[in-house]
């Protein structure tokens, strides 16, 4: 089989622009293996991971379960409070966006969007000063909410309500 090629630290920058350019192009697998490749150079590049995050979170609508424990992987690489309740936020809300678009049961979607709320909530929390991405995704959600009314349930239907068995929430 063939080998992998090593990155230079030298084309790290350069990289990074082009996984951006692809991910803006809607080709978030050759974003995800450019991330991948500079990863392997620079392990800890927390931007890189945060891009290498939405790449992944792009592929959602593919709708496999398994991209899931990807992204909270992922999630789990990032440095720092904030920015880890941030990205878990985006992760529960682009899953249920990408099932809902794809024709998910409204049941098995509303505790995804409740999950992402309270991450979003524990983000502004944790936020610097000037830093409103927290909120700017919180009220995206309830106005995605608001449009679609039918997305919560309208009963306490106990702890697990919401969430699909394949994919368990974190």
């Amino acid at each position: 089989m063939f080998e992998l090629k090593p990155l230079s630290e030298s084309a790290i920058p350069r990289a990074m622009a082009k996984a951006e350019r692809y991910r803006l192009l809607h080709e978030p697998q050759e974003a995800e293996s450019i991330c991948r490749d500079i990863l392997r150079t620079d392990p800890d590049n927390q931007e890189v991971l945060a891009m290498l995050l939405l790449a992944v979170t792009d592929q959602f609508a593919r709708g496999a379960d398994h991209v899931v424990a990807e992204a909270h992987e992922v999630v789990d690489r990032i440095r720092g409070d904030y920015e880890r309740a941030y990205y878990s936020g985006i992760v529960c809300e682009r899953w249920v966006k990408a099932q809902l678009k794809g024709g998910a049961h409204v049941g098995s979607t509303s505790g995804w969007f409740l999950d992402a709320l309270d991450w979003y909530q524990k983000a502004q929390a944790l936020s610097p000063p000037g830093n409103e991405d927290a909120v700017l995704r919180w009220n995206a959600c309830v106005r995605f909410l608001e449009r679609n009314p039918g997305l919560l349930p309208t009963e306490d239907t106990g702890d697990d309500a919401g969430f699909s068995d394949a994919t368990p929430p974190r």
